[in-house]
């Protein structure tokens, strides 16, 4: 295609692209609705506000390994019947969550929610199989950043349904009707797509379970990069022991950590046996790509999404908190942030297909690095219009930052792009993860101030090791012939 326009809506691949950044959109506002409806939950059920936040770690927690698990499942069964099945079953989830009542039983339906937050990694290989290299970056900004959305079209919209509606069950009717609207799109979604444009072929891996990589040293780097996603996990069992939230008994954590200390191990054992022969002769050069590329990217994703699911996640609640909002203000002005994503994460991808994916990178990390860093000097002195506008520049960086890491994710290796994808998302879960746990045991500025610090760390990887991807990327078809695929 010469050209990309939105509104070209006869060709094909626009087609796909607008419905599949709808499934994202409709998975998003089931799973990152928690946020705006937190102040009206809490209310409702008295929840104190440790057990607001534990819920809050808790709806991003799943996704570590619901990323991992589904980045493989797409690479192998195709997109088309994983998005149709994470929007139903995650809708079902979702509506047993709305009217649940007991803080145990809210607790652990969160935890699955988190299931619907891996539909991104499934979008990201349709895409990356209906766009070619020149456009992947603004095609996957897109979609990113319009689905992203559905956290702001849930802020912008569930907590008038839940001021108005149904008295103190009025959160329980909002989110039970977004849920209904994701499953209902769910079974639309199957018959409106193909996994691919007709004649082409869809790449699957050689094998499953792990990732293949290239050489000893890539094999190292991927098992020691399996570590964060397991140390996420520890860390939320940790917040749940009888220390802090009290949850979980002292050998029911102990249990989970031998559990997952387990889990890893497996992996540890699942990686060596797909990748063990490189340790003597490195992969064929046809089948060679650096691991490092993909551990800069997973790093990157922590931050920038990382960041944005923590945020929005909290800053409902930080507007009340800090300047005492109404609830309903609290939360349409917590809605730009996610409304942000619009323009941001495209402009993101638009950007990296313009100037190069290393450049675009380095200029938003610096510029999230400084937003956040500003932010962690606020006080309540501080007037709520310059906070506002401070944490709407760090959302057009890090959104920014988000859409530039997945305009270079599917130019990596496109077999496996599903599996790429959902390790850089389940990093994205990870930072969450961190950055609400320690939200929940720090102020508000300590938070930002966190956040920029971390920024500035992984502003230091990308500039002295992230290379640009340069020439093309080569994948074998069933009859042994060789296709290559350019990736500038």
């Amino acid at each position: 295609m010469a050209s990309f326009s939105l509104f070209q809506i006869r060709e094909r691949n626009i087609r796909i692209l607008h419905y599949t950044w709808f499934a994202f959109f409709m998975s998003f506002a089931v799973w990152l609705s928690l946020g705006p409806m937190m102040p009206f939950i809490k209310e409702a059920l008295g929840l104190n506000d440790q057990q607001a936040k534990v819920l809050l770690i808790l709806n991003v927690a799943m996704t570590i390994p619901a990323r991992i698990v589904v980045g493989m499942l797409v690479d192998r069964l195709g997109p088309r019947i994983m998005y149709s099945t994470i929007l139903i079953t995650g809708g079902l989830i979702s509506i047993a969550f709305a009217w649940a009542d007991r803080f145990e039983t809210l607790a652990l339906l969160r935890f699955l929610s988190g299931f619907i937050g891996a539909g991104f990694v499934v979008g990201i290989r349709m895409i990356g199989e209906w766009f070619p290299a020149k456009q992947t970056g603004i095609a996957q900004g897109i979609y990113g950043g319009w689905g992203n959305f559905g956290s702001a079209g849930a802020a912008l919209t569930l907590p008038f349904i839940a001021a108005n509606i149904g008295g103190e069950n009025g959160w329980r009717i909002a989110i039970t009707l977004v849920s209904i609207a994701a499953i209902a799109y769910g079974a639309v979604y199957y018959f409106l797509v193909s996994n691919t444009p007709k004649g082409s072929t869809y790449f699957k891996p050689k094998k499953m379970g792990a990732m293949e990589v290239s050489s000893s040293k890539d094999l190292i780097l991927y098992i020691l990069m399996n570590i964060p996603l397991y140390l996420a996990l520890g860390v939320l069992a940790w917040k749940l022991s009888p220390a802090n939230m009290g949850l979980l008994s002292s050998p029911s954590v102990y249990a989970c950590y031998a559990v997952l200390v387990a889990l890893y191990l497996v992996q540890v054992w699942k990686i060596w046996q797909l990748n063990h022969q490189v340790i003597k002769q490195p992969a064929a050069s046809l089948d060679q790509y650096k691991f490092k590329q993909v551990a800069i990217l997973d790093w990157a994703y922590l931050v920038t999404f990382g960041t944005e699911l923590a945020v929005v996640s909290t800053l409902a609640l930080f507007y009340v908190d800090w300047f005492e909002l109404p609830k309903v203000t609290a939360a349409l002005l917590a809605g730009i942030y996610p409304f942000i994503n619009l323009f941001a994460r495209p402009g993101g991808g638009w950007i990296s297909d313009k100037i190069g994916r290393k450049l675009t990178l380095m200029i938003v990390f610096s510029g999230m690095t400084g937003a956040f860093l500003t932010l962690g000097l606020v006080d309540k002195s501080w007037s709520l219009g310059m906070v506002v506008l401070l944490t709407i520049i760090g959302g057009i960086f890090s959104k920014a930052g988000s859409g530039a890491v997945y305009a270079m994710v599917p130019l990596i290796k496109r077999r496996m792009t599903g599996q790429i994808a959902g390790m850089a998302g389940a990093f994205g879960n990870v930072g969450a993860v961190i950055f609400l746990t320690v939200n929940s045991l720090t102020s508000y500025d300590q938070f930002f101030m966190f956040i920029g610090m971390v920024s500035a760390g992984v502003l230091v990887l990308i500039i002295l090791f992230l290379e640009e991807p340069e020439g093309q990327m080569a994948e074998t078809l069933e009859d042994g012939t060789v296709q290559l695929i350019d990736v500038k």
